[in-house]
């Protein structure tokens, strides 16, 4: 697939890898607090900083029946309504955020959970689209999105391959033409072993599509692995501190270990490098130091060459190892000194 532009960087193979901070609720409801993990993500290498946009009467209903109760996990015994109306991001926060992540020179952009938070981000020009993995199932949603022509990261999470084949192609007929899709664990935390990063390369192949990982595990391992893997855009739920209170907060990373994730993706990158078998400048002066063929003892002219007077030894001044058995058993055209590198010169 070809590389295209998520605001002014390049998305794809041979490009750095684009880094998400993924805001969520970890602003507490408090507008500095949003504007201060915007510095905080800035400051932290992060490429682009993504909120959720919806209200609890968007994604849900007021409800205590059994079927909108959380069982189990990090929310066990909440409601939906109530989970969703503590972490939603006022909407009225949203353009004046932006304008401020402009200022700082950093993406900002959403997931929109309706077709009127669609509307509302296209208000707001963002640069690109987001799919929750709970929302890449919801066709209609995902029609109103292709339709806005702008790019698309779909994370893939709980979802088989036919689903995903199903959203990729409701996508696509509906305009769509720059996907990423993430490899997702939609587990809060997950687990490492959970991950299977292998999926990203094949997603990639599958659908022909940028791919990359949506994270849920603690740490920064994952992630950076997924990019040894080829993942081109990684995302990662970030709060200033763990210490405050959250729904999404135990699972997100603090901003110096947003950092060293960061540090370490781009060295990883630069590993990376390409298919490459030749000699590089720096190798190249530790070559004298490969072994070579060295005359080991004092050797008198006309006298055989053998295993005890001729060596492979290092450093690399004489003759290649490979010629060994060629130059045994002849003779010296002249006295050699022991510790002289061996060439054809002085052999009869």
């Amino acid at each position: 697939m070809n590389s295209f532009k998520i605001g002014n960087r390049l998305i794809g193979a041979g490009h750095p890898a684009y880094i998400i901070a993924e805001m969520s609720a970890n602003h507490g409801q408090d507008f500095d607090q949003a504007v201060e993990i915007l510095r905080a993500a800035k400051a932290s290498g992060a490429d682009a900083v993504k909120l959720q946009t919806y209200t609890a009467d968007t994604l849900t209903i007021d409800s205590d029946a059994p079927p909108f109760q959380i069982k189990g996990g990090l929310w066990d015994g909440r409601n939906l309504y109530e989970l969703y109306q503590e972490a939603y991001t006022p909407w009225d926060w949203q353009p004046r955020l932006k304008e401020i992540a402009d200022e700082l020179e950093i993406d900002f952009f959403s997931t929109p959970f309706d077709n009127t938070a669609v509307d509302f981000l296209e208000e707001m020009n963002v640069p690109v689209h987001k799919i929750a993995s709970f929302e890449m199932i919801d066709h209609a949603l995902l029609r109103k999105v292709a339709q806005t022509g702008k790019p698309i990261i779909m994370s893939t999470g709980m979802a088989t391959l036919g689903e995903i084949e199903e959203s990729v192609r409701t996508l696509r007929e509906a305009g769509a033409e720059n996907i990423i899709l993430l490899k997702c664990t939609s587990a809060y935390p997950a687990l490492p072993e959970e991950m299977n990063l292998q999926t990203i390369p094949h997603l990639a192949q599958a659908f022909g599509v940028h791919a990359g990982l949506s994270d849920h595990t603690l740490g920064i391992t994952v992630p950076v692995a997924a990019v040894a893997l080829g993942a081109c855009v990684i995302e990662k739920h970030f709060t200033l501190s763990r210490d405050l209170p959250g729904p999404d907060t135990a699972f997100s990373l603090e901003p110096d270990e947003f950092k060293a994730m960061v540090e370490a993706v781009r060295t990883v990158e630069k590993a990376l490098g390409k298919v490459n078998y030749g000699v590089s400048e720096k190798e190249s002066k530790s070559r004298i130091f490969r072994r070579s063929l060295f005359v080991v003892e004092d050797v008198k002219a006309g006298e055989k060459l053998t295993a005890r007077n001729v060596r492979s030894i290092r450093p690399g001044n004489g003759l290649a190892p490979k010629h060994l058995d060629e130059v045994l058993s002849r003779r010296a055209s002249r006295d050699i000194e022991r510790g002289t590198p061996l060439d054809w010169s002085l052999i009869a």
